[in-house]
């Protein structure tokens, strides 16, 4: 177990397991739990998508994202799940390599649990990806 201090966040990673890559199997935390609807890679202002590219849906996605947990008091280390709907399961393996770059430079080095689904549509027909979020704030 990964004791994240100051976070009242506890990474679950048993010592036979293998590593994981991009995400944590589990975690413990207590706090103040945040959730997000999920996100799209619309502008959130103009509720307009700027782009049909499934790399630069899932930056705004994240950007919306990281914004809502401000709005929140929360920082990208304070997640704790991540839920992922895309509609290409093929874009978002060509992709990954944008997405990856994406995360680091909006999410960071917080790798909370995560799942993608494949989904056959979402409600906007332009959104490519769609990201539920849950955070937990440290209580005070």
């Amino acid at each position: 177990m990964i004791d994240m201090t100051g976070t009242g966040i506890r990474v679950l990673t048993p010592a036979a397991w293998a590593p994981t890559r991009g995400y944590e199997n589990g975690i413990v935390a207590s706090g103040h739990v945040v959730m997000l609807a999920g996100q799209i890679g619309w502008n959130p202002v103009t509720t307009l998508f700027e782009s049909d590219d499934f790399g630069l849906q899932t930056r705004q996605a994240l950007a919306n994202i990281v914004r809502l947990l401000l709005e929140a008091g929360a920082e990208p280390r304070h997640l704790v799940r991540l839920t992922w709907f895309v509609t290409d399961r093929a874009a978002y393996v060509s992709h990954r390599r944008e997405i990856g770059t994406a995360y680091r430079e909006l999410i960071g080095t917080s790798y909370p649990p995560m799942s993608v689904i494949v989904v056959s549509g979402l409600i906007e027909e332009r959104a490519l990806v769609e990201i539920e979020a849950t955070a937990v704030l440290p209580f005070a």
